[in-house]
């Protein structure tokens, strides 16, 4: 292996010479057990990520990618936040305000998601076929706000 494969199961077999026994799960095989200690392969990502913020706390990069990590946890409220981060730092990037809007969409959060949309439209986002479709933003179907920005209502 190149360092940068990472195995996705545990092997049937122990290491030979290892010492090493194979826990036993009933069938002889050895129970998978997570890779990264008791982290999972999300709660390791995002860890990593914050650690690299936390050396440079304006990383755009970065915040996208723990934006969309931590959404995909289900912690919206820091997903809002670090989509906050982005747009402050990016305050003209139509994508970033687009995000943003779909972290508060699912947040429960519809005025400042229909807000931050309105933004993203303002400075140029135009999809409005993904905007309708974006799972993200099905809490704001309903929203006259949300299908006049669609030129709906």
């Amino acid at each position: 292996m190149s360092g940068i494969d990472t195995p996705q199961s545990v092997p049937d077999e122990p290491d030979a010479g290892s010492g090493v026994q194979p826990r036993s799960s009933g069938r002889g095989r050895r129970k998978a057990e997570p890779w990264f200690g008791n982290l999972g392969q999300l709660d390791f990502d995002i860890e990593f990520f914050e650690r690299i913020l936390a050396r440079k706390d304006d990383s755009v990069e970065v915040l996208r990618i723990l934006a969309e990590l931590v959404s995909k946890k289900g912690n919206l409220e820091r997903a809002v936040d670090y989509d906050r981060r982005l747009v402050e730092l990016q305050p003209e990037d139509f994508l970033a305000r687009y995000n943003f809007a779909c972290s508060l969409a699912r947040a429960g959060r519809p005025d400042e998601a229909i807000d931050a949309l309105s933004r993203a439209v303002l400075l140029g986002y135009d999809d409005l076929d993904h905007m309708e479709s974006d799972p993200d933003l099905e809490s704001l179907r309903a929203h006259p706000d949300f299908q006049a920005l669609l030129g709906e209502g």
